[in-house]
């Protein structure tokens, strides 16, 4: 039985994006809606993105009752300057960011992001191009331990790869879960299942997840005008990571150095960058998936954007 939609750190994405009536807002991860209902909500419009084709159908009923403040982008949200231009929308007065795998995702066994259910080793968000299994099926040994050390930081990741070759092929979420699990050892009373860190690894690197957040926050601080706000949750250290040192690099200037020759005075793109917030332990007991949750959010600057600068 799935498990309803909860927006995760809710309250604290809507108190940092301050969405007022006029204001056009961007929610990069659509999902089931929930940022973008509570900012609807809020008399702001709302320009949002999702590169699952099932996500925007999904939403077309929330599109009616909303009328003309809600528009549904089918893209990537990487793609975010290009088609707002297209919409004849230049800048915004903030993104939000839910990232990595939505609820409903999980909770569907035929889209194979899961090992709760067994279904077909797929987990592409966008239903195209190359699944997990045409990936484990196909790519060498070291490949697939290059893959699982980077976005699972499985440190048995060259065993786990071996395991998978010597058992191609593999179809469904179950078959690759019994090969992990037997690869690395586990104990039915391990509090997390081994299987997980490499789900984690194969999910990032089918759809291209740890590219698409650093383009996409690019393209974020490109589209934000003077004063607009950038919130990004994020639910592991790879993208929490990611968003720490873009804000970092994008907020503060860079250490001087006496042997290199001087700059010109470093002019902040993003001002009041807060630390990382976490879910209560209240929120945490209403959603156990806010667990790993953690947001950061910035202000933009009237700064150029770098990459335009």
């Amino acid at each position: 039985m799935s498990q309803p939609h909860i927006p995760v750190l809710l309250d604290e994405v809507i108190a940092a994006l301050d969405p007022k009536p006029g204001d056009v807002i961007v929610d990069a991860t659509f999902g089931a809606g929930g940022y973008t209902r509570a900012i609807l909500d809020k008399g702001a419009q709302v320009h949002a993105f999702d590169r699952d084709p099932d996500a925007i159908a999904n939403g077309a009923a929330m599109v009616a009752e909303y009328e003309d403040r809600l528009t549904l982008h089918p893209h990537r949200f990487s793609q975010m300057v290009g088609a707002l231009a297209d919409a004849g929308v230049a800048k915004v007065d903030g993104v939000v960011m839910d990232i990595g795998v939505s609820s409903m995702q999980l909770d569907q066994a035929e889209r194979g992001f899961a090992f709760s259910h067994d279904g077909p080793l797929d987990m592409r968000m966008s239903q195209t191009g190359e699944s997990a299994a045409d990936f484990l099926n196909t790519a060498d040994a070291d490949r697939i331990a290059d893959v699982l050390y980077l976005y699972g930081e499985e440190r048995q990741s060259r065993r786990v790869a071996r395991a998978i070759v010597a058992a191609r092929p593999l179809e469904t979420t179950g078959d690759l879960a019994r090969v992990v699990r037997k690869a690395v050892g586990h104990k039915p009373h391990d509090k997390k299942d081994p299987a997980t860190r490499s789900f984690q690894a194969v999910r990032i690197h089918v759809n291209g997840e740890l590219d698409e957040l650093e383009q996409g926050l690019v393209a974020a601080e490109t589209l934000l005008g003077e004063g607009g706000r950038l919130a990004v949750v994020s639910f592991h250290s790879l993208e929490d990571r990611i968003v720490k040192r873009f804000l970092r690099d994008a907020s503060s200037a860079p250490a001087a150095s006496r042997h290199l020759p001087q700059v010109d005075a470093f002019v902040p793109a993003f001002t009041r960058v807060s630390k990382a917030i976490r879910p209560s332990e209240a929120e945490i007991a209403r959603n156990p998936r806010a667990r790993s949750s953690v947001l950061r959010h910035a202000v933009r600057s009237a700064a150029p954007a770098r990459e335009a600068a």
